[in-house]
């Protein structure tokens, strides 16, 4: 439900048939890594767009090629290192009493991921001949994103405020995280595509148990290890004998850190792995960038995928509240974030049954019925989580929350997993089913973009409309409101203090399963029929 806990729903768009994981709590997300209670999104796809034919190679085990398919899981961890961080963010700024409308502002930085399609076919049309296609794209990219961290290792304290009195600054974090964000999807890209040449055809379907595997190992590694070993609490609990007043590592510390292991291996890529010079494509075989976009714009010009395109960026809406705000919601009232983070970890093995059970119901000619299915629950669960950080102080006690509360918190957790992960793996077996085989990965990753879209841009704006539909009234002064920050600031100063008498969470809970019922009595109908066109309706007409 935190955008730390949920991998995001615009996170990663990953291709055809990979897995596909969420950050836990972060309900923002799609379908997050598989480390998220939530979420939607998934890596890879673009890079298939341009591949030329392959040329015929003797048949190998994955032993020869264990070597490649290391180096692919390292690549894909570091990318994961990025998201998870940024995941982090969130939480901490709650922890700092940011305001939602910071918070909505921050949640821009998660939008790189699904809409890399945007410069997908410039990092697959412009490279070094000499160097390798994937190589001048991975290289100079890791470099500046190591470079990137060691730097930010020396102002990220000054940039969260800490000490002095100095509170957050939430435009240079999210300009910074967007960047980061930026050059992780482009990262990705890159990876993808020289997975699909780097492996042998036998063994390319390795590849996208590396991003799995890797991207959700990276993402634990940034978000939820390190704000346990961030946390005072945490580390003076389990891992010290002697209390300290700071954890076991900082952000800063873990920046430098990675940065240095970002410039280390890149390096070693750069001078030890060779591209197979023989897969590059000629300049004739490689479309033009202005064809493949020209390509993008005809397929989105259909009238089938243009009705896809607006059902899919509207029928997330109705969990918008429960995936962006919860989980800072729990954070507000009490709940350690890093409590909040590990309840990814019991989360794993239920990310990793659930498509494969799921995809049982999807298989046939119309998995928009498990989509439209698992709608409404998943939107009843939206109150439910509303009722959980109601009932979250009246359990609370002096040293924290009773087991009891944790494990509801999971259980809610784990029933919105199965719910939102029936409609990802839904809108997946969708979107490869009336793909046009023909043009390969473009018109897939298109339509895996839009659904991202769908679920990034609700998101932003639920956590947006929390502080403006929130009630607060001067307490203990006369004729003071609390209606703005200048406001604020006059009650506490005539002796008031400010005091939340209707939380814009609650309304905005309300108001978003209204919507969500309403999109799926009057819009869910037209979504399913739209497994009953036949394949000419998906087909693109293309003029050559």
């Amino acid at each position: 439900m935190s955008p730390a806990i949920a991998a995001k729903e615009g996170g990663r768009q990953r291709r055809a048939g990979s897995h596909h994981h969420h950050h836990c709590l972060d309900v923002r997300s799609e379908a997050p890594p598989a480390l998220a209670l939530c979420g939607d999104g998934l890596p890879g796809g673009e890079a298939e767009v341009l591949l030329p034919p392959e040329p015929e190679r003797r048949a190998r085990g994955y032993r020869a090629e264990l070597g490649s398919i290391l180096l692919l899981l390292v690549l894909y961890v570091l990318q994961g290192i990025p998201l998870g961080l940024a995941g982090s963010v969130p939480l901490i700024l709650q922890s700092k009493s940011a305001s939602y409308t910071d918070q909505a502002f921050f949640s821009f930085v998660f939008w790189p991921f699904s809409l890399k399609l945007l410069w997908a076919p410039l990092v697959d049309a412009v490279y070094l001949r000499g160097f390798g296609r994937r190589k001048s794209w991975l290289v100079p990219t890791q470099y500046v994103l190591g470079l990137f961290m060691i730097y930010m290792s020396t102002q990220v304290d000054v940039l969260l405020g800490d000490g002095e009195g100095r509170g957050p600054d939430v435009v240079a974090l999210t300009v910074t995280f967007f960047l980061f964000e930026f050059l992780a999807a482009t990262q990705d890209i890159a990876v993808d595509g020289w997975a699909l040449t780097m492996l042998s055809r036998e063994n390319v379907g390795y590849a996208s148990t590396c991003n799995s595997v890797g991207q959700t190992a990276g993402y634990f590694l940034g978000n939820v290890l390190f704000l346990a070993l961030e946390s005072s609490s945490f580390c003076n609990k389990y891992l010290r004998f002697q209390p300290q007043p700071q954890g076991i590592v900082t952000l800063s510390d873990f920046l430098f850190f990675w940065g240095a292991v970002f410039l280390i291996t890149t390096t070693l890529v750069a001078l030890l792995k060779k591209e197979n010079k023989e897969l590059i494509p000629t300049k004739e075989e490689t479309k033009g960038i202005t064809d493949t976009y020209r390509l993008l714009f005809s397929i989105i010009k259909m009238p089938a995928v243009l009705t896809f395109c607006l059902l899919i960026l509207t029928a997330k809406v109705g969990f918008s509240a429960a995936d962006a705000v919860t989980g800072l919601k729990l954070v507000e009232e009490g709940v350690p974030k890093e409590h909040l983070a590990l309840l990814a970890v019991p989360m794993v093995p239920l990310q990793i049954i659930l498509p494969l059970i799921i995809s049982k119901y999807t298989a046939g000619p119309q998995p928009l019925n498990t989509f439209y299915k698992a709608m409404p629950f998943r939107l009843l669960l939206g109150l439910e989580f509303a009722f959980l950080v109601w009932w979250t102080p009246k359990v609370k006690h002096e040293g924290g929350f009773p087991v009891y509360y944790y494990v509801v918190v999971l259980l809610s957790y784990a029933l919105h997993q199965i719910t939102l992960y029936s409609m990802y793996v839904a809108i997946m077996a969708f979107n490869a089913k009336v793909s046009d085989p023909l043009i390969g990965g473009t018109y897939m990753t298109l339509l895996n973009t839009v659904s991202n879209l769908g679920g990034n841009w609700p998101s932003t704006v639920a956590l947006w409309l929390v502080d403006p539909l929130t009630v607060k009234e001067c307490a203990g002064a006369q004729e003071q409101t609390c209606g703005t920050t200048v406001a604020a600031e006059l009650c506490t100063k005539a002796g008031g203090s400010c005091v939340t008498t209707l939380d814009g969470y609650y309304v905005e809970s309300i108001i978003c399963v209204i919507l969500g019922f309403g999109w799926w009595f009057l819009l869910g109908p037209k979504f399913k029929k739209l497994q009953d066109e036949g394949q000419s309706s998906w087909k693109c007409k293309r003029s050559n």
